[in-house]
């Protein structure tokens, strides 16, 4: 992916809002699937990580792009941005 790329990925994620949150019980079966089913149908995500959370944003979305075959857009504070282009269809040509 090249920068060009990322920064038009960026630009488009300013105006969504986070789908999910990841709280104290960190990264589960069930949130990785759910991310996985809303990537494959948005294509481009948002989380949120909550104060309560064992790890750092950081390590959470790192965490999170590898389980879903995803990549990780960026992390501003606790906003973690993923995006992986879906199989058909897809909108946001990158």
């Amino acid at each position: 992916m090249t920068s060009k790329d990322r920064a038009q990925l960026r630009s488009l994620a300013n105006t969504i809002e986070p789908i999910f949150q990841i709280g104290k019980s960190g990264i589960s079966d069930n949130l990785i699937k759910q991310v996985d089913d809303a990537l494959e149908a948005r294509e481009l995500i948002k989380i949120t990580v909550l104060e309560t959370s064992p790890e750092d944003a950081l390590e959470l979305g790192n965490e999170l792009a590898n389980k879903t075959n995803s990549i990780l857009v960026q992390i501003i504070g606790r906003k973690i941005t993923l995006y992986r282009r879906k199989k058909k269809d897809s909108k946001i040509g990158i």
